[in-house]
């Protein structure tokens, strides 16, 4: 084997696509042979997990470890509280995170990973529920499983037959049809996925305004009815979001002034404007339990680059659109 090769040939180029599609149409076929195969078996894993009240812990050595933290995390994110062990560190000492109301989903395509053993039988005197998954149901894991998921048996993508491909592959989307049928039995909605990823696009905009303005929101800046100009123009720059609240006597808003409200009072003599001359009456406001999902569209909708966010009446906060952008809320 060389270090550096001449550049291929466009003989050998056309041979390395080839090669790859072949990959992947050997991937679909190994797809299209897990979903024929797929019987009650998977339903049966369902109600073991649903039945018990305590975490899936998933393991599996390898390739299929790899593939198990991936089914892991998918679990935990979709409702069903699940972490990964690496199964020899199982052997010294992590055995005690099996506590009895715990379910294993063990990963191994031969079904026969000595890293296994260890915890298989800890579940065998503990009277843990073991899922296996493997394409071998007669090996040392497919015996020591309460349900086995058996994959069926076709060939590796690997011109070696060793590399492990389209069998990681059929594990991945096993691991992810029962993670999505413990989905629907649990009724878990679009909220529940969103408060699971509070730093993703769907996590942010299912957020409350309350949780976006956190414990030490700023106070909008704001000006009485009778404000000068002068005294407009100095609160919107004291507040850098392009727009004071107007308020009335008992502190309630009355209305907003932008940066545009400023610019078009110039068409007048402003040495007799006062702020209830030039705000906007009845400006769009939001409530703090308000998704940032609803703000959003708020703002879009209007065409507008700022709206109060408003409670018992009084102005509370206010947002502006560049900071939501900046923020990720809008793309």
């Amino acid at each position: 084997m060389t270090a550096f090769s001449a550049p291929s040939s466009p003989e050998q180029l056309t041979a390395m696509s080839d090669r790859a599609r072949e990959v992947v149409r050997l991937n679909i076929e190994a797809l299209e042979a897990l979903e024929r195969s797929l019987d009650s078996s998977i339903a049966r894993a369902a109600d073991v997990i649903l039945s018990r009240p305590g975490y899936v812990v998933v393991t599996g050595m390898g390739k299929s470890g790899h593939i198990g933290g991936k089914i892991a995390a998918t679990l935990a994110s979709t409702g069903t509280n699940s972490f990964f062990v690496h199964p020899a560190e199982m052997s010294h000492g992590d055995l005690g995170m099996l506590r009895p109301d715990t379910t294993l989903l063990a990963i191994s395509n031969s079904g026969e990973s000595r890293e296994l053993r260890d915890p298989l039988l800890f579940c065998a005197r503990n009277d843990i529920p073991v899922i296996g998954v493997t394409q071998r149901p007669q090996s040392f894991l497919g015996r020591h499983s309460d349900v086995c998921l058996t994959m069926p048996k076709v060939a590796e993508a690997c011109p070696n037959g060793l590399a492990p491909t389209t069998s990681t592959l059929m594990t991945l989307a096993m691991g992810d049809a029962l993670a999505m049928v413990l989905m629907d039995r649990r009724g878990f909605t679009r909220e529940d996925f969103g408060l699971h990823h509070p730093g993703g696009a769907l996590g942010m905009s299912l957020q409350t305004v309350r949780e976006w303005m956190g414990d030490n929101a700023a106070a909008p800046a704001s000006v009485p009815l009778d404000a000068d100009f002068s005294a407009v123009v100095s609160a919107i720059t004291q507040g850098r979001k392009g727009a004071v609240a107007v308020l009335a006597p008992d502190g309630a808003l009355a209305g907003i002034i932008t940066d545009g409200d400023v610019r078009r009072a110039f068409a007048n003599d402003i040495s007799t404007l006062r702020a209830a001359d030039i705000m906007s009456r009845s400006p769009i406001v939001v409530d703090p339990e308000a998704r940032m999902s609803d703000v959003v569209d708020l703002l879009t909708a209007n065409k507008i680059s700022n709206l109060f966010v408003i409670e018992e009446r009084r102005p509370v906060a206010i947002i502006h659109i560049a900071e939501l952008m900046q923020a990720g809320y809008v793309s």
